[in-house]
C-alpha cells in the first residue's frame, strides 16, 4: 500500500509539473531540456558511455534550434537542417525496430554509440519542442495531446493486460506485456483522440486518431527498445529519480521514439491540408 501511494505520488508530481511548465513558452523549452538532459545521463549510464561529447551535442543541437529557428527571422536554412535531422533520425529508428525483432543485442549499443545518443535520444527531445512550437508557432496543446494519447495508451494497456492479458507480446523483452493489453491500450487512445479533438480545438478528430495510432504503436515499441537496452545493460529500471517508477527515461521512452514520427506525421497533414 505504502509503495503504491509513492508511485502515485511521484507520477502525479510528473504529470502536475509537465502540465503546468507547457503552457509558458519559455518554462516548457528549460523543462524540455531538462528533462532530455536528464534522460541522456540515464542513457549514456546504460550504454556504459563515459563522455561529455553527448552532452555537447545535446545543448548545441536544442538550443542552437530554440535560438536560430525561433528567434531567427530567415527561417529557410533551419527548416532545411531539421529536414536532414528527421531523415536520419527516422532513418536510425528503423535500424532499431529492425534490431528489436531480428537480433539478439542491439548493435548500436556497443558500437557507434554517438550516433544513437545523438539520432534516438537527443533528437527525440528535439521533435518534443518542435511539436511544441509546430510552424513556429507555440502549439503546447500539440504536445500534451501526445503526451495524453501516451499515459492513457499506457494506463489501458496495463489495466487490460493485467486482468486479460494471456497471449504475450514479446515475452524475451518484457514478459509483461500481452497482445490483449497492446489493443486495449490502442482502443481507448483510439477513443481518448476524440475527446482531445473536442476539447483543444486544435486538430480535427481524424489526425487525432492517426496520431492515437502511431503513437500507441510506435510508443509501445519505443518502450521495447529501451527494455532491450535495460536487458543488455543488466538493469530493471534506468534510474532512481522517480519513486516507484524508476527512472525518466523510463517514464518518457514512448514520447522519445514516436515523437520524430508524430512530427513527421504533422508536417504531412500540413502540407495536405
Amino acid at each position: 500500500m505504502k509503495e503504491l501511494l509513492i508511485r502515485a505520488l511521484s507520477g502525479a508530481i510528473y504529470v502536475l509539473l509537465l502540465i503546468g511548465s507547457l503552457f509558458v513558452k519559455e518554462t516548457s523549452v528549460i523543462l524540455i531540456g531538462v528533462f532530455g538532459f536528464l534522460s541522456l545521463a540515464e542513457f549514456s549510464k546504460l550504454i556504459k558511455l563515459k563522455s561529455v561529447i553527448q552532452y555537447v551535442i545535446f545543448f548545441i543541437l536544442y538550443f542552437s534550434y530554440w535560438y536560430f529557428c525561433i528567434h531567427n527571422s530567415n527561417k529557410t536554412e533551419s527548416k532545411e537542417v531539421i529536414q536532414i535531422i528527421l531523415v536520419i533520425t527516422i532513418f536510425v529508428n528503423l535500424i532499431l525496430i529492425k534490431d528489436l525483432f531480428a537480433s539478439k543485442k542491439i548493435p548500436l549499443f556497443e558500437s557507434k554509440r554517438y550516433i544513437v545518443t545523438t539520432f534516438y535520444l537527443t533528437s527525440g527531445f528535439l521533435f518534443m519542442l518542435l511539436i511544441a512550437n509546430f510552424n513556429n508557432e507555440f502549439t503546447p496543446l500539440l504536445l500534451l495531446g501526445s503526451f495524453i494519447l501516451i499515459w492513457v495508451n499506457d494506463s489501458a494497456a496495463y489495466i487490460v493486460g493485467k486482468n486479460f492479458g494471456k497471449q504475450k507480446l514479446f515475452p524475451s523483452i518484457s514478459p509483461k506485456k500481452t497482445v490483449e493489453g497492446f489493443l486495449g491500450g490502442l482502443f481507448f487512445a483510439c477513443i481518448s483522440s476524440y475527446f482531445i479533438a473536442k476539447f483543444t480545438e486544435t486538430l480535427n478528430f481524424n489526425i487525432w486518431l492517426i496520431l492515437a495510432i502511431i503513437v500507441s504503436v510506435l510508443g509501445t515499441i519505443g518502450d521495447l527498445i529501451e527494455s532491450k537496452f535495460k536487458r543488455q545493460a543488466g538493469v530493471k529500471d534506468s534510474g532512481v529519480i522517480m519513486p516507484g517508477h524508476g527512472g525518466l527515461l523510463d517514464r518518457l521512452d514512448s514520447i522519445i521514439f514516436a515523437a520524430p514520427f508524430i512530427y513527421l506525421f504533422l508536417r504531412i497533414s500540413s502540407h495536405v491540408s
